[in-house]
């Protein structure tokens, strides 16, 4: 397992590499930035960013998609996948925000976790992204790039990783730690045929080394 010096290093290596890493979802409001990250799921963030824009234009406002029903919402986001439930997160994400924040994204993580399609990652992300509040998000390139490195147990679960970066980064570092292991599973440690050989954290990774044997 990796001490902290050693996870902050890493995350270091990982930010000199990748120094413009940040998040790639694009919206014009705090709303919009919270529905292309329920959007997301499952998806790149540069498909989501190919359906938004008229997604937005139609729906600018809370009490817009509030008032609408998930068939109609389907259409613009269809090429997405689990379009159908994801339909159903944005409007019922929608009603909570009019009925219970009186038209206003809410701005702490419990708050935010009450409405429709929002988990903890989501939250986080926006939390992060919007309101300035630190938080370090763990999606699937951050979960991967965290096990196989060995900053975690292979069997870690996102919350215990969430702490264990959490407790090891410097709470300023947070947001951009982040974006550069999300940058590092993208484009070195990827899913499938990760870049090992010419990786620099080559001595410090588990799973470089598992696979040296």
């Amino acid at each position: 397992m990796l001490s902290d010096e050693e996870i902050c290093h890493a995350i270091h290596v990982m930010r000199q590499t990748f120094p413009n890493a940040n998040t790639t979802l694009e919206a014009d409001t705090t709303y919009h930035f919270l529905l292309a990250t329920i959007l997301s799921a499952q998806s790149t963030d540069k498909s989501v960013n190919a359906i938004t824009p008229t997604l937005f234009q139609r729906f600018p406002q809370p009490a817009d998609l509030a008032a609408v029903e998930p068939a109609d919402v389907e259409p613009y986001i269809k090429r997405l996948g689990l379009y159908h439930n994801k339909a159903k997160f944005l409007v019922n994400c929608s009603r909570d925000i009019v009925k219970n924040f009186n038209g206003q994204v809410p701005a702490t993580r419990k708050e935010l976790m009450t409405l429709s399609g929002v988990g903890r990652k989501v939250a986080d992300v926006v939390l992060a992204e919007c309101f300035h509040v630190p938080a370090f998000a763990v999606d699937t390139h951050v979960s991967r790039v965290a096990r196989r490195l060995g900053m975690v147990p292979p069997k870690a679960s996102l919350l215990q990783i969430e702490k264990r970066l959490m407790a090891a980064v410097p709470k300023e570092k947070w947001l951009d730690g982040h974006h550069s292991m999300i940058f590092w599973g993208r484009y070195q440690c990827t899913s499938r045929n990760p870049k090992c050989a010419t990786c620099p954290l080559q001595k410090m990774c588990t799973f470089y080394h598992q696979n040296q044997k």
